[in-house]
């Protein structure tokens, strides 16, 4: 398969150290991909989870050591750290390799608008709750993770593509779509008052594209459950995106058009769309040509 080509990528919440993050995934994503631009949003090695128990396989050292090499071969990589790799914030202004490090950072796309990029534990207010997993309860948010682990080791046996089941099961929680639109509420407003076209960030596990009272609300998702990535096309379309064994566009936006994530997208993202990123690929080319030209 021939490398993907965009202008930017963003991900984030990979949770390097712990046995849920999809590293596999991840990897392949970024040997079948290059960008002009990579953002790390935070949450990449989970180093809270690292405290409480030492697990780092080599497959997740060979992650950081990809982006170190993607930094080291032209692509602009910004690392925004989040809340589980937070004590990297006082590396904020400095330099990792070629990687730089900053608390958040404001993206301009190639059709003019303006995207403030940070990990989004900001909007994590007292006011709305912790995280969704606290309405289920840690200890049940653990077992539905070992559960999805189980699950998909045993669809992966009978050569069944991933299907994120904790994403389904979240789904269905009425008290933690609650809290995602609250926290998508606050996450707008804040992109609002600082006068950008829209906000993206990760933190929650739940990637989305929304507009939200005239704002663009965009989330990359995460690498834990449901294996996720932001990329912008180089006319400036915006599109969440899932990998695994299959590839799925789920939303897209650019200045022109807004294709809303389905209500079942997120729990169904084995959707067989590979060939329409390589058609849409196609007319990056294009315009990449074009902005070659132009310059």
């Amino acid at each position: 398969m021939s490398r993907l080509r965009f202008r930017s990528i963003f991900i984030s919440d990979i949770h390097l150290g712990t046995v849920d993050c999809k590293s596999a995934y991840l990897m392949d994503f970024l040997r079948h991909t290059e960008a002009q631009q990579l953002y790390l949003v935070g949450d990449i090695i989970d180093l809270e989870a690292l405290e409480k128990r030492p697990y780092w396989p080599v497959e997740h050292g060979a992650v950081l050591a990809e982006f170190l090499a993607i930094a080291a071969r032209g692509t602009q990589v910004t690392y925004i750290p989040g809340n589980h790799d937070a004590p990297m914030r006082g590396l904020c202004g400095q330099k990792i390799g070629a990687i730089d490090v900053r608390l958040n950072a404001i993206h301009h796309t190639a059709d003019g608008r303006r995207f403030r990029v940070c990990h989004g534990d900001e909007f994590d207010q007292s006011g709305i709750g912790k995280p969704w997993l606290i309405h289920l309860g840690e200890d049940a948010y653990r077992l539905l993770c070992w559960i999805n682990r189980r699950f998909n080791a045993w669809r992966k046996y009978f050569k069944l593509p991933y299907l994120p089941l904790s994403i389904i099961t979240k789904s269905r929680i009425g008290r933690a779509l609650n809290y995602i639109r609250q926290y998508e509420q606050l996450a707008a407003d804040a992109a609002r008052e600082a006068g950008v076209d829209g906000l993206i960030c990760g933190h929650i596990h739940f990637g989305s594209m929304r507009e939200v009272d005239g704002v663009l609300y965009l989330n990359d998702g995460d690498w834990v459950e449901h294996c996720t990535a932001l990329v912008e096309h180089f006319d400036g379309t915006l599109e969440l995106i899932h990998w695994s064994e299959r590839r799925g566009s789920l939303a897209r936006t650019s200045r022109s058009e807004f294709v809303p994530l389905p209500a079942a997208a997120m729990a169904l993202a084995g959707l067989d769309l590979g060939a329409l990123i390589a058609q849409q690929n196609e007319s990056n080319f294009a315009a990449h040509g074009s902005e070659k030209a132009a310059a």
